[in-house]
């Protein structure tokens, strides 16, 4: 094979391929068409923006989160309710909202953020109320503020 590098590159190339058809790819498809990734829940995710309590819990416990990771100094105000809040299944949602800024040298701005945020109990919503049965996977558009 050292005389001809070029047919070997070839026929190594042509057995990935198949080995990729043929061994790798019916397995992954074996894999997707299983329960393994199956998550039961009474809770269905929706692409379409909704407000339900437990969105306003999710809505008021970034809100908790957002004035603990603040400075002091800082003086922020929350509208009544979100922009948008979304339920991605599972118990875990996306609120989308603005806060308004009062910085020390008195200036004032509204940013916008987006949190996420999973509730840890699941179907049991007796513990909805707690900040500790709630956390934070992710939070944007307030890095410059801090």
């Amino acid at each position: 094979m050292k005389k001809y590098p070029v047919i070997a590159l070839i026929i190594g190339l042509i057995a990935l391929v198949l080995i990729q058809q043929e061994v790798i790819m019916p397995a992954v498809k074996k894999v997707i068409q299983s329960d393994l990734f199956l998550v039961d829940s009474k809770d269905k995710g929706d692409m379409a923006a909704i407000s339900t309590p437990l969105t306003d819990l999710a809505y008021a416990h970034c809100n908790t989160y957002i004035k603990s990771i603040l400075d002091p100094d800082v003086s922020i105000s929350f509208p009544a309710k979100p922009l948008n809040a979304w339920s991605i299944g599972n118990y875990q949602y996306v609120i989308n909202a603005e806060i308004d800024i009062t910085s020390p040298t008195a200036s004032t701005s509204t940013k916008k953020y987006v949190c996420r945020i999973n509730y840890k109990n699941g179907d049991n919503e007796e513990g909805s109320l707690d900040f500790a049965n709630w956390s934070i996977e992710g939070l944007s558009g307030l890095e410059a503020i801090n």
